[in-house]
């Protein structure tokens, strides 16, 4: 069974976000959910996806798709989106647009000629709220304000000073693993908008087994909705200011975000274990 590593969110290798991507073409459900979950603690990657091929015409998408972290099952994941899409058609497994059935419901990725790939993700609903208790003391720096992003993402977007800020970040992660939500999304304005980017973020998630994501794609279905409305412009560019660093560019439509990046398959390996 073939696995792939492929750098979501990336122009070029060793940068983005990596993922575990697994397809399996011959299957008509999921493996074990304990197999799975073993897998994608060996990869050992912020998520590994797997998805096989819907054989039901009934239903409007092709394939299904699921993805894990290290330790648990996620409910919605948009760089192993982009990873498993990239798979797909750089392998000749589908072409143009693929619409995958996933625990978020239907999403559908387009290829473009240029090589990048737009997903189409719901955008996530925010809700204002006060600051949990400890949680400017966990990220150690003040909210500007703090937004709730829904079930889906399940994360608190916590607006900072500034991009310096978010760049200095050096979070207690025992203490962010605390707080009532599954981690927490940290942004500011871009302090020059010239340099190709509108907003910066760092996304922490010890919850689940990622002390910082590189690059998050659900994250941006929040993030694109909050800085929109507050820069007037559906379409934006984010940029991830974490170490290995990517670009996720939005455009906002109701209740469907689009987020559009590049992919960059870097091991292409054997899985010698069989479910």
């Amino acid at each position: 069974m073939r696995i792939r590593i492929v750098d979501a969110f990336a122009a070029r290798p060793f940068s983005g976000n990596p993922a575990g991507v697994v397809l399996l073409p011959g299957a008509d459900r999921f493996p074990d959910d304990g197999w799975l979950q073993r897998v994608a603690a060996e990869v050992n990657l912020s998520e590994t996806a797997y998805a096989h091929p819907l054989t039901d015409t009934a239903d409007p998408a092709e394939w299904a798709l699921r993805w894990f972290t290290p330790t648990t099952e996620v409910a919605m994941c948009g760089h192993a989106t982009l990873a498993t899409a990239h798979v797909l058609h750089t392998t000749g497994a589908a072409t143009g647009t693929v619409r995958f059935t996933a625990p978020c419901g239907t999403l559908v990725t387009t290829a473009h000629e240029d090589g990048t790939i737009t997903l189409d993700f719901p955008t996530a609903p925010l809700t204002e709220v006060a600051p949990p208790n400890g949680l400017e003391a966990a990220l150690g720096a003040p909210a500007l304000t703090v937004r709730d992003t829904g079930p889906h993402v399940g994360d608190l977007v916590v607006e900072v000073a500034d991009e310096k800020t978010v760049r200095g970040l050096a979070p207690d992660l025992a203490a962010v693993a605390g707080l009532p939500q599954r981690g927490v999304i940290v942004t500011a304005a871009a302090d020059d908008p010239s340099q190709g980017h509108d907003f910066v973020s760092r996304c922490f998630f010890p919850q689940v087994g990622i002390a910082e994501d590189p690059v998050t794609g659900s994250a941006h279905t929040a993030l694109a909705p909050f800085w929109s409305e507050r820069l007037g412009r559906a379409r934006l560019t984010g940029l991830q200011a974490s170490a290995r660093s990517g670009l996720v560019r939005t455009e906002v439509r109701g209740e469907r975000t689009l987020l559009t990046g590049r992919a960059v398959t870097v091991i292409d390996g054997e899985l010698l274990t069989a479910p």
